[in-house]
């Protein structure tokens, strides 16, 4: 297997990464208007992810590095023209990690709530882009004979893209509601559960034409093993949320975002980015690094992952346990976290 191919497939489970771990830290985000009906409820909801969330962003970061320093081309032509919706992306990030790290600085009822209010957009702004992005990269693009992107924002907003702005959002979500039952106890888990039943069956809908819809129309013949594993797992999820399985719901969830990750890059494959010209498409050949650059990636990449991955996980077992209201002080200050 070429170099190339390599670099395509670890890209691919970094996204995978970044969207199963960074997928809840939205849907939690998204819902805190819905499950924090006074300050402490939105509080614990915060400190479920907390200690986790920084982590979870690295994921997009060397996802965008591999990318840069593998495909040097398909970054250029994928950054310039999604541009806006990149930086829209970027800007709602940036606010939320403020909001995060500064909304306990001040006992101020007014300013948590413009807290919140950033923690909310800075979550559903990229829940929804990065669906339309992919939505973009799948159906293909307007690309000239230089790859330069040749379309307008609005050629972005097309419908099948818009679709896969809902899956994403309503996965999240549901992703989100699903670890919020997981990591909290008392009331906030008793409406986290219930939610999640309620958006489960959205998503299986949703979710379910923007899948059939990709494979009839855009993906190869082996990618129908990803559909129908991404399908079962949704409909897994459906039965589990129903059953109070929150821990096997979650799996289940996790499981439908790695299958439609599969999908999604089974269908662009050997394609990086592809036109509506396909003679104009970036591929994984004429968009790659030289060979020197890719061994070298290669063997940091096996040497310091490991590490990463250790350190994750550790991460995720000393801050494993429930939360509840009354592991909320009374007063202020900082996230349960960083107390």
């Amino acid at each position: 297997m070429e170099l190339s191919t390599v670099w395509f497939l670890l890209i691919a489970v970094l996204w995978t990464g970044y969207l199963v771990l960074e997928g809840f830290d939205f849907g939690v985000g998204m819902l805190l208007p819905v499950l924090g009906r006074k300050d402490a409820d939105r509080r614990v909801m915060i400190n479920t992810i907390a200690p986790v969330w920084d982590g979870n962003e690295v994921w997009l970061l060397t996802a965008g590095g591999a990318t840069f320093a593998a495909f040097p081309e398909w970054y250029a032509t994928m950054f310039s023209g999604f541009y806006i919706a990149l930086l829209l992306i970027l800007l709602a990030l940036i606010v939320r990690v403020v909001a995060f790290e500064w909304r306990g600085k001040f006992n101020d009822d007014t300013w948590r709530g413009w807290a919140d209010r950033a923690i909310i957009f800075g979550s559903w702004i990229p829940g929804i882009l990065w669906g339309v992005a992919f939505g973009n990269l799948v159906r293909g693009v307007h690309l000239d004979a230089d790859h330069q992107y040749a379309g307008t924002f609005f050629d972005l907003l097309n419908p099948f893209a818009l679709l896969g702005g809902a899956t994403t959002a309503l996965i999240f979500l549901t992703h989100g509601a699903i670890y919020l039952s997981l990591k909290t106890d008392g009331d906030i888990r008793a409406r986290a559960r219930a939610l999640s039943v309620k958006l489960s069956i959205a998503t299986v809908v949703v979710a379910g034409a923007f899948a059939v819809w990709t494979q009839v129309a855009y993906s190869v013949p082996w990618t129908w093993a990803a559909t129908l594993v991404a399908a079962l797992a949704l409909v897994a999820v459906v039965l589990l949320t129903r059953m109070g399985r929150e821990g096997w719901a979650f799996t289940a969830s996790a499981v439908a975002i790695v299958a439609a990750v599969v999908l999604i890059f089974g269908s662009l494959y050997p394609d990086v980015m592809p036109a509506i010209d396909p003679a104009n498409s970036l591929t994984v050949t004429n968009a790659s690094s030289t060979d020197y650059t890719l061994t070298i990636m290669t063997w940091v990449a096996v040497i310091l992952t490991p590490v990463v991955l250790a350190y994750q996980a550790w991460t995720y077992w000393v801050f494993r346990k429930r939360l509840t209201v009354e592991h909320i002080p009374a007063h202020g200050g900082l996230p349960l976290a960083k107390v």
